[in-house]
């Protein structure tokens, strides 16, 4: 089996969600226009967007750095955000998600996006992508 090439996000340069976009358009898709959200992350991963279609491991140095980062805070500043622009139909579960996440609980924007990325990887719902992620 080849080795799969190797892609790098720098933790110690992500303080909010916005960061990591900034850092995933930096490191992993450089140069490339991309939506910037969640959805458009997922699709990044599926490869053909900068990124190699046969898959690659995510290296996500200083990973513990942007865990603390993507915290509760961040978590409560990012569901606060999409619960004054979401669909009617969605506000009850957003906004029990950012009673939840006040309160120190439930997922953090840190674990939505290892989430994401973890799906790509073998023994998830996108294992095709092949994407492996490694926390330094």
């Amino acid at each position: 089996m080849s080795e799969l090439p190797e892609l790098v996000l720098d933790g110690s340069r992500i303080w909010s969600l916005e960061s990591f976009w900034d850092e995933v358009s930096r490191s992993i898709i450089p140069g490339a226009r991309w939506g910037r959200n969640l959805d458009a992350f997922n699709d990044i991963l599926r490869g053909g967007f900068g990124t190699p279609p046969s898959g690659f491991v995510l290296r996500w140095k200083e990973s513990e750095t942007a865990r603390a980062f993507l915290g509760y805070p961040e978590t409560v500043r990012q569901l606060e955000s999409r619960l004054s622009v979401c669909h009617p139909d969605n506000v009850f579960g957003v906004a029990a998600k950012l009673e939840q996440a006040k309160r120190g609980c439930g997922p953090t924007v840190f674990d939505w996006l290892e989430e994401i990325i973890r799906e790509h990887g073998e023994e998830g719902d996108e294992a095709e992508s092949n994407v492996r992620l490694v926390l330094d």
